[in-house]
């Protein structure tokens, strides 16, 4: 099980370093899926490809695992607007499949409890 543990850290934390640094490369992108209401779009772009991309590295060191799951599951949380905004706005999105930003949500809790088992 450890193995698997180790194997599984690692996946998940290259994912969100990657995802982190997409938030670089396609800041237009990330700029305009962001709720109207929410302020200063693309500072907190840039905000949560920074926290992305060290939580995903500190979730590869052992002594700080826990911290960064724990870490990645309020990430999650906090961008959820964000995927909703896409999947209650397809027509602002025409270039994915409505039924694609509608499987993004549950996508989110399956992300969130798979940094949950990392918090253990």
């Amino acid at each position: 099980m450890k193995s698997l543990k180790t194997i599984s850290r690692w996946c998940l934390g290259l994912l969100f370093m990657a995802a982190g640094v997409m938030h670089f490369l396609w800041t237009g992108f990330y700029v305009r899926i962001m709720p109207p209401w929410l302020p200063w779009h693309r500072e907190l772009v840039v905000l949560s490809g920074i926290s992305e991309a060290a939580l995903g590295l500190l979730l590869l060191v052992p002594r700080y695992t826990r911290y960064a799951a724990w870490g990645l599951i309020a990430l999650l949380i906090a961008v959820f607007p964000a995927n909703l905004h896409m999947a209650l706005n397809p027509e602002a999105f025409a270039e994915f499949d409505p039924s694609m930003l509608w499987f993004r949500l549950p996508l989110q809790g399956l992300l969130i409890l798979w940094a949950w088992w990392h918090t253990r």
